[in-house]
C-alpha cells in the first residue's frame, strides 16, 4: 500500500476511512461483548417465574438479581416492587421506564456504526471524482502529451478511494445490524419476562 502523500486528492480522504475503521471495529468488539448477555437467562428466568408461581416470592428474585442481562435486571425488580406492595399502573409505568433505558443502553452507539456504514461510501467516491477531476485536469495541461501510465496510476489511486470506502462500510453495516438485531431481541426478552411475571400475579389475585 503506497502512502498517504502517493494518492493525491485521495490521501487525506483515505487517512479519514482509516480512522473510521478502527472506530468502526472498535465499537464493534465493545458493543458486542456488552450485549454478549442480552439474550442470556432465559432457563433462569423460567425457573424463577414457576416459583413465583408457586409462592416462593424472595427465592425467585434473589434467583434474577443475580442474573446478567437487561431482563434480569427488570424482572427483579418488577419482584421486589410486587413483594413491597407497588402494583397497579404506576409499577407498569415504571416497568415501561426501566425497559426503555435499558432498550436505550442496548442500543448506544449502534448509530453511529449505521452512520459509519452510510458515509463511508460517500468519502469514497468523494475521493474517486476529485481524482478523476484532477487526472483529467493534468491531461488537459500535457495538451495531448501526457504519457497513458501516469493517467492510468492517476485513475487507479482515484478508485482505491472507493474500494477503501467498502472496505470500511461493509463490517460497520454488517456489525450494525447484528448488534440491533441482538438489542432487539434484549427487549422482546424483558418485555416477555415481565408480561409473564404479571399474568402469573393476575392469576393469582383472583
Amino acid at each position: 500500500m503506497p502512502g498517504f502523500e502517493n494518492l493525491g486528492t485521495g490521501g487525506p480522504i483515505i487517512a479519514v476511512l482509516a480512522v473510521l475503521s478502527l472506530l468502526s471495529l472498535t465499537l464493534i468488539v465493545v458493543k458486542a461483548i456488552q450485549l454478549w448477555p442480552a439474550r442470556s437467562g432465559g432457563a433462569l428466568r423460567d425457573g424463577a417465574l414457576a416459583q413465583w408461581a408457586e409462592g416462593e416470592r424472595a427465592p425467585a428474585q434473589a434467583a434474577v438479581a443475580n442474573g446478567k442481562a437487561p431482563a434480569d435486571r427488570v424482572c427483579a425488580y418488577a419482584m421486589q416492587a410486587l413483594i413491597d406492595g407497588f402494583k397497579g399502573p404506576a409499577l407498569m409505568a415504571e416497568l415501561t421506564r426501566r425497559g426503555n433505558e435499558e432498550f436505550a443502553a442496548m442500543n448506544t452507539w449502534i448509530r453511529v456504526l449505521e452512520l459509519i456504514a452510510m458515509i463511508s461510501p460517500l468519502l469514497g467516491l468523494l475521493g474517486t471524482v476529485t481524482g478523476m477531476i484532477q487526472s483529467f485536469q493534468e491531461l488537459e495541461l500535457a495538451q495531448g502529451s501526457a504519457n497513458a501510465s501516469v493517467l492510468a496510476g492517476g485513475i487507479w489511486q482515484a478508485l482505491l478511494t472507493t474500494a477503501a470506502g467498502l472496505l470500511v462500510a461493509i463490517p460497520a453495516a454488517v456489525g450494525a445490524a447484528l448488534l440491533a438485531g441482538r438489542a432487539e431481541a434484549g427487549a422482546q426478552a424483558i418485555e416477555n419476562a415481565v408480561g409473564r411475571l404479571m399474568l402469573i400475579e393476575e392469576r393469582g389475585a383472583h
